[in-house]
């Protein structure tokens, strides 16, 4: 039987009470420090459905993912009477419908991302269906309506392949400022 490289040590070390409070505040600082630094650098909404922050079951699908993310600009000081809150909104919406429709795959769903800087709001749209992307920008057929409506009202938009996973990323920048 092989022997233990340590002894255990006969007590317990415990930390005087006032480090543990240098330590608590410390943390709390740091903490404060860390989400103030996020919040510098933008906001961000991930959304998996199926991990909505409702409590259905449900997957929200693109009606959900549209009123999360109404709730979430105006929450980030984007208000729902705002034209940038309707436009990023409807643009989020479209992307979103697109994924459902034409980006499904049984089993997978789609992820929603949202982040704001000081002059635009980011949204992405990933699925796992890589053999249907759409057109470039510039180049959309008359049947394509929602992408029309996404070319209009973003300040750009665009496709990637999806990094790390299959399918595709179509994302889209509109000013909200």
């Amino acid at each position: 039987m092989a022997q233990p490289l340590a002894q255990p040590l006969p007590f317990r070390l415990r930390p005087h009470p006032q480090r543990l409070q240098a330590l608590s505040e410390r943390r709390h600082h740091t903490l404060a420090g860390l989400v103030r630094r996020l919040a510098d650098l933008g906001r961000m909404l991930f959304l998996r459905p199926g991990s909505s922050p409702s409590s259905s079951p449900r997957p929200p699908g693109a009606h959900g993912s549209r009123r999360l993310v109404a709730v979430r600009l105006d929450e980030w000081g984007v208000p729902y009477e705002a034209e940038a809150h309707e436009t990023v909104v409807l643009v989020a919406a479209e992307l979103a419908a697109n994924a459902v429709r034409h980006g499904h795959v049984p089993g997978r769903d789609f992820h929603l991302s949202l982040r704001i800087t000081a002059e635009l709001a980011r949204i992405e749209v990933s699925d796992t269906r890589a053999e249907c992307v759409p057109p470039r920008p510039g180049r959309l057929p008359e049947g394509c309506r929602g992408l029309l409506l996404v070319e209009a009202l973003a300040e750009r938009w665009g496709w990637c392949p999806r990094l790390g996973a299959p399918g595709k990323t179509v994302w889209a920048e509109c000013a909200h400022t």
